[in-house]
C-alpha cells in the first residue's frame, strides 16, 4: 500500500507541474481554468524560494520510508525525477525562465483572447 501512495503521488506531482508550466494554455480554451493555475503558479514561484516543502513531497517521502525505500533527493521531486534526466543539471537556470516565458505567455493570450470577447459582447451589445 505504502509503494501505490508514493506511486501516485509521484504521478500526482508529475501531472502539478505540468499544469504549472502548461495550464494557461488549457484556459485559453477553459478561461475558468486561469484561476487554479494562478494559485498552482504561485505555489511554483514559492517552492522555487525552497523555505516550504511541498506537500506531495512529504507525501511521497512518507510512502517511500514507509515501503522500506530511500527518499528523494534533498531537492525533493524535481532533483530526483527531472533535472539531470530530462535536461541536464545545468540548464536548470534556462529551463526555470522557459517555464516562466511559457507561463506568461499563456497569460497573456487568456488577456488577449478575455479582451477580443469583451469586444464581440460589446458589438454585439450595440448592433
Amino acid at each position: 500500500m505504502y509503494r501505490a501512495v508514493w506511486e501516485v503521488t509521484m504521478v500526482v506531482h508529475f501531472i502539478a507541474i505540468g499544469y504549472i508550466a502548461l495550464g494557461g494554455f488549457l484556459a485559453w480554451r477553459w478561461p475558468r481554468l486561469i484561476w487554479p493555475h494562478l494559485a498552482f503558479a504561485g505555489w511554483g514561484l514559492i517552492q522555487l524560494t525552497g523555505l516550504v516543502e511541498c506537500p506531495l513531497t512529504a507525501l511521497e517521502n512518507w510512502g517511500r520510508h514507509h515501503a522500506g525505500a530511500s527518499g528523494l533527493k534533498p531537492g525533493g521531486f524535481i532533483d530526483t525525477y527531472i533535472e539531470g534526466v530530462v535536461y541536464p543539471a545545468q540548464y536548470v537556470w534556462l529551463v526555470r525562465w522557459v517555464v516562466i516565458a511559457a507561463i506568461l505567455i499563456s497569460w497573456a493570450g487568456v488577456a488577449l483572447r478575455h479582451r477580443r470577447a469583451q469586444r464581440g459582447m460589446s458589438h454585439t451589445s450595440t448592433a
